[in-house]
């Protein structure tokens, strides 16, 4: 069989095995239904972060002790760049409170240290949760720190725990449930 007849019998079983016009029909109809457009949207909103610099996560194996520090390393790319930092937390509905107190920890290059005690509301008053997500599971980014120049190049430190306590208990709640994953961000700040 030559070459021209092996491709034009190519060309014909193609044609005969798959309608190119009919999944393109499919395809336009899918998109141009209303969840088929804004789930394109959402793919393509959240796909292109282009302000991130950094962005870690970290497990939290069923419990966050109130002694284990959740450590983020990170290394700025210049000293002139204003920079937004964020803590993300992911909760489950174990988590059993509606706000969040953490203990944040800035460990800069030249020695300087910076602790800041934070409270963030993770629930409505009727109990619906503030952050994102489908699922159980909802992502809150929350501020850390605005409008931040990295003052030296080198090594940074973020370290992350909670100070959860009970109303009126003066001891730290020794295992936090529902909380799975802490993560650090930092993102360009917009010009």
């Amino acid at each position: 069989m030559s070459k021209l007849a092996h491709c034009k019998l190519t060309k014909r079983r193609l044609e005969t095995n798959f309608d190119f016009e009919a999944s393109l029909r499919a395809l336009k109809s899918r998109l141009s239904s209303k969840y088929g457009c804004i789930t394109l949207m959402a793919l393509l909103f959240l796909s292109c972060d282009n302000n991130a610099v950094f962005s870690e996560y970290r497990s939290v194996d069923g419990e966050w002790d109130k002694d284990e520090r959740i450590n983020f390393t990170f290394q700025p790319e210049d000293t002139v760049s204003i920079n937004q930092l964020y803590l993300h937390v992911r909760n489950t509905n174990e988590y059993e409170f509606s706000n969040l107190y953490l203990i944040a920890t800035l460990n800069a290059p030249d020695g300087l240290v910076v602790t800041d005690t934070l409270q963030y509301e993770m629930a409505k008053a009727d109990g619906t949760w503030l952050g994102s997500g489908f699922t159980d599971v909802k992502e809150n980014k929350l501020w850390y720190k605005q409008n931040i120049t990295f003052k030296k190049l080198g090594e940074y430190t973020i370290e992350v725990g909670h100070a959860m306590r009970k109303n009126g208990e003066v001891a730290g709640i020794t295992g936090l449930k529902g909380i799975t994953e802490v993560g650090f961000s930092i993102e360009k700040a917009p010009n």
